[in-house]
């Protein structure tokens, strides 16, 4: 009976001395993305440090029956036109009319439709213009229609470029461009 007991509580010590062994092996963290904390955080497990491929602003997809993850980021860059003038940052005017220039290039998955988004400091959010992609190349421009937006507050707001890809249902976030407008 004696030598139970004592098998007992060796396999119990050796569990937790398993579990506190893997506790030390694997460490939380905070992770900043452009300056904004990432919800989920990374781990550094053995030294190395993962985190989640989802919060990169690319296009993530799946494919469950190789196990693999795909990742695609194109090169996006964007101008905000106010009649024919570029902008970034501006005063505090109310509504402006503006449109939205993006360069798209090293695209190497094909895509469905792409969306333009505008955020302000507050974190509401309005769709500026959504199309569908119907010929793929891994280069193209596209411009949106003009929008009139209210500035209505001094800070920082961010227009998203988007894209769905032509296998997925969501729309994946892949560059952002930033307005500042002044008080």
């Amino acid at each position: 009976m004696k030598w139970r007991k004592v098998a007992i509580l060796v396999t119990v010590f050796s569990l937790m001395g398993g579990s506190l062994l893997f506790a030390d092996s694997s460490q939380k963290m905070r992770l900043l993305f452009n300056g904004l904390e990432v919800e989920d955080g990374g781990y550094v497990i053995e030294g190395k440090t993962y985190i989640p491929a989802r919060d990169l602003n690319g296009m993530i997809e799946y494919n469950e029956s190789t196990k693999t993850v795909n990742y695609n980021k194109p090169n996006v860059h964007m101008f905000l036109f106010a009649e024919e003038t570029v902008f970034g940052d501006i005063k505090k005017t109310g509504k402006l009319k503006f449109n939205v220039f993006s360069q798209i290039d090293n695209l190497k998955t094909d895509i469905s439709a792409v969306r333009v988004s505008i955020t302000a400091p507050d974190g509401s959010s309005k769709v500026i213009q959504t199309s569908e992609i119907k010929e793929q190349r891994d280069t193209f421009w596209f411009r949106t229609e003009d929008y009139t937006y209210d500035f209505k507050t001094a800070g920082k707001y961010i227009v998203g470029f988007y894209m769905k890809s032509s296998s997925g249902t969501d729309f994946s976030l892949v560059a952002e461009k930033g307005i500042t407008v002044l008080k």
